[in-house]
């Protein structure tokens, strides 16, 4: 099982680092990738990261102000969130995927699903 965490009330420009916690089984063989909902809109992917931590992938609207990292011996995925805005505001969700490593296929969606936590960002 996949648990985001981390989430909060936040004022615009600020910065949340959100936490992706596997359970019963590890994901150190599997990309992981962040993805978020906010409400009336579909979901959106936000980055990936491959099974070594040695790859990433963002949506353009996300570079540069997120940053995706791993620690596979806590089996633990990070999303460290700065200069966030209320277009931020939304559900943020951790995946992950049957593949070591193929961002052309994350945009779309990841295999193994967690909960997700909400992130909310005051102008």
């Amino acid at each position: 099982q996949l648990q985001a965490s981390g989430g909060g009330l936040v004022q615009a420009g600020g910065s949340l680092r959100l936490s992706c916690a596997a359970s019963g089984r590890t994901f150190s063989n599997n990309a992981v990738g962040w993805f978020r909902q906010a409400p009336g809109k579909e979901r959106e992917f936000v980055a990936a990261i491959s099974w070594s931590g040695g790859s990433t992938y963002y949506a353009d609207s996300m570079k540069g102000r997120f940053t995706i990292s791993r620690d596979n011996a806590k089996n633990t995925v990070y999303l460290q969130m700065n200069s966030l805005k209320p277009e931020d505001t939304a559900v943020y969700y951790c995946a992950a995927d049957q593949t070591a490593w193929a961002p052309g296929k994350y945009y779309y969606g990841m295999d193994y699903w967690g909960k997700g936590t909400q992130v909310t960002v005051s102008s």
